[in-house]
């Protein structure tokens, strides 16, 4: 990667290979309100800016290091977004020159994405975008389900209410994300709300097994017409949940999880 080219990495389009192939969102923040735990700004707070938003703003600039995680961010949204089109196939070396950086890191991002399941290696031309159908989609909720219910079920007896009372920011992030009809935001919000719910289970592994499930799942994060309307229903449910753990009602948090996950399982 060439000097000039640093400060363009992050905020050029994904090439439009194919009809309605579309580009990526140039701003991408790659916030994590729990593993930044502690740190000031809005991730911090729980809140997710949107990266779908068209007020303009300056490109940031990609550092060499972290290149090829901007690049991963970016795409990864681009795939909630829907912008990564599901069948459409994506050269390596065109994108990198979209982004401005050699191909190795856009292929090393492509490649991890083809372990998540995301895309799939298409020999001599790149890479595919999967189509996510309504069967994958109820498996992987069935499995998530699986694992956090009752793991949830042990802690909502065990954790002290104020704990779950200091995850109510997080709670409200997912709301605040839903009502703006923000997808890639919600989908980022959505995530921190469980990997901090799973995390005082005290169990690394249990939280990275379920968040990397929990991701799959969101490519699309949903294929209806009324996508606020969804998003709003899911966030409430967050809500419902943790007021449910606040109060040690075991047999409200088993409800509210069997609907939660049940309607995942119906998208």
């Amino acid at each position: 990667m060439n000097q000039g080219a640093q400060g363009s990495a992050a905020g050029t389009g994904i090439p439009e290979q194919d009809a309605g192939a579309a580009r990526v969102p140039e701003q991408q923040r790659a916030t994590d309100p729990v593993r930044e735990h502690g740190a000031t700004g809005p991730s911090a707070r729980g809140e997710h800016p949107c990266p779908e938003a068209s007020v303009p703003h300056p490109r940031p600039v990609v550092q060499r290091s972290s290149v090829r995680g901007q690049i991963l961010d970016a795409l990864r949204t681009a795939l909630v977004t829907g912008e990564l089109a599901p069948g459409a196939v994506y050269s390596g070396p065109a994108l990198a020159e979209r982004f401005g950086v050699s191909a190795t890191p856009v292929r090393e991002a492509m490649q991890q994405l083809a372990q998540e399941g995301a895309v799939e290696v298409v020999p001599n031309r790149g890479f595919r975008v999967v189509r996510r159908d309504a069967r994958e989609l109820a498996e992987l909720a069935e499995v998530r389900s699986l694992l956090e219910v009752p793991v949830l079920l042990r802690l909502a007896a065990t954790v002290a209410p104020e704990r779950w009372a200091e995850l109510r920011p997080l709670a409200e992030a997912t709301v605040r994300a839903a009502s703006a009809g923000c997808r890639a935001g919600y989908a980022e919000a959505d995530r921190a709300f469980h990997r901090a719910v799973l995390s005082l289970s005290g169990n690394d592994q249990l939280v990275r097994i379920a968040d990397d499930l929990h991701r799959r799942a969101q490519w699309p994060l949903t294929t209806g017409r009324h996508i606020r309307t969804e998003l709003m229903a899911d966030a409430a449910q967050h809500a419902a949940l943790l007021d449910a753990l606040i109060c040690r009602d075991t047999d409200r948090v088993r409800t509210l999880l069997d609907e939660h996950f049940g309607a995942r399982r119906q998208q």
